[in-house]
């Protein structure tokens, strides 16, 4: 790895000085292009997401199987999308946010299983992964029901193999869970930040978690190392996974017909903004590409990351990605929001982001606490605090003088009252009450 001068990138790129004594920022992205031109410049397409789609639909039979409480879907893995007028109200009221259009939020806290957004590239990576070995091996035929994958004489098969993954917290929970019940020896790479409470819950499914000291980077890279020791063992790899990728962008597939149903037009005259919070990447990542593939040019998408830990806006600022981290400007990578507490990028995914991508923010901890109560407060809904990071989006569109200037040079004044806005939900489902109030009483100066 290139040695990084951070004192010498920060004199060439001024919003990294920002950056380096944990100011909040806005950052626009320069190299966003048309989407016409943005689709020419990546290898996946809209063909990728659609494979992806019918395989989530092939495994439906198996899900229900194994989950009972996806059979009111059919087994398939989906959130709702819930308008939230009175936050709208309170953040205009109380942080003067002048936001106009409609706020709704994307509940992918709430989703089975898994309980966050990682449920949808988790899940569906284990389960590539599974019919790759079941075809391979003759265990599936063309026309079977995949529902014959959770038989005794499969489970048996799929326990001489092993799934490793490196997390945070909840990709770890989403792959260990669908990994178990397949009937995967499941093996999560936990970095220092992750909860106690996950690594309990993980464990209770049959997981071995493995614990680490270190951060994020070093467990995902120490689980690669122990997973290529063993040939029958299978490493998701957050880094550059295009199978998580894809299981993420099917969600915007989805999305259609939820906005359909809650009236909400997205075209020319109907924009739609899509904050999303952001760790390694992948999850946003993967789901800002769905949106480009559905949406195009109507919709606009911006990730919103901790002020200590924001490693994507380093790497797509700099355009270094990967080959620079928070850490090599002077942040610890040490943030309450534990599920963005990721100190260097995922290469792949900057790539594809590079001309897709409106932009980024940045949040301070304290602010995740104080979003999450006033959504607590307003709608009755819990989020964990990472979740919240989202909500600096809708909060700073019409207060800062970067996104004011977006909106103008994408000739979208004049419509922004006909605009939706969707805060990207990504976890919270699965916190303990007992933690839930833990957070409830955090106030950070």
């Amino acid at each position: 790895m290139e040695k990084i001068d951070g004192r010498k990138i920060a004199e060439e790129i001024p919003i990294i000085k920002d950056i380096q004594v944990e100011k909040e920022v806005v950052w626009v992205n320069p190299d966003k292009k048309a989407f016409v031109k943005s689709a020419k410049d990546s290898e996946l397409a809209m063909a990728d997401v659609e494979d992806a789609e019918l395989r989530l639909k092939r495994f439906a039979p198996f899900i229900m199987r194994c989950f009972p409480e996806t059979r009111d879907r059919g087994g398939i893995i989906e959130s709702v999308l819930t308008p939230i007028p009175n936050m709208q109200g309170h953040i205009n009221e109380k942080y003067g946010s002048e936001l106009e259009g409609r706020l709704l939020l994307k509940q992918d806290s709430h989703l089975a299983i898994a309980g966050s957004v990682k449920a949808r590239g988790g899940i569906y990576e284990v389960l590539k992964h599974t019919e790759d070995l079941a075809l391979e091996h003759g265990l599936l035929s063309e026309g079977d029901s995949y529902e014959k994958l959770a038989d005794e004489e499969c489970r048996k098969f799929f326990q001489d193999y092993t799934v490793q993954v490196g997390s945070t917290g909840n990709l770890g929970m989403s792959i260990g869970i669908m990994s178990a019940a397949v009937g995967y020896k499941a093996i999560v790479h936990m970095s220092a930040d992750a909860k106690q409470w996950k690594k309990d819950l993980l464990r209770s499914h049959g997981v071995t978690v493995m614990e680490y000291e270190s951060d994020y980077s070093e467990a995902v890279k120490h689980g690669r190392e122990l997973s290529d020791q063993n040939p029958k063992s299978y490493f998701v790899d957050d880094e550059n996974s295009r199978n998580l990728f894809l299981g993420y962008a099917v969600a915007a597939k989805r999305l259609v017909s939820q906005l359909k149903e809650r009236n909400v037009a997205v075209d020319a005259e109907h924009p739609m903004f899509v904050y999303i919070p952001c760790g390694v990447g992948g999850a946003p990542g993967g789901v800002t590409f769905g949106l480009k593939q559905v949406f195009q040019d109507a919709v606009h998408c911006f990730f919103v990351e901790p002020t200590q830990a924001p490693c994507m806006l380093v790497g797509m600022a700099t355009g270094l990605n990967s080959r620079i981290s928070v850490q090599d400007i002077g942040l610890t990578g040490l943030t309450h929001a534990d599920g963005l507490a990721v100190g260097r990028p995922s290469g792949f995914v900057g790539g594809v982001m590079k001309t897709m991508l409106s932009g980024e923010l940045t949040i301070q901890d304290g602010k995740l606490y104080d979003y999450m109560r006033d959504l607590l407060e307003t709608e009755d809904i819990f989020l964990e605090p990472s979740a919240c990071a989202a909500f600096q989006g809708p909060v700073k569109l019409n207060k800062s003088e970067e996104l004011k200037r977006y909106v103008k040079e994408n000739g979208l004044s004049d419509k922004m009252d006909q605009a939706s806005h969707i805060v990207w939900a990504t976890g919270g489902s699965l916190v303990p009450e007992k933690i839930r109030e833990e957070y409830k009483n955090t106030y950070l100066v």
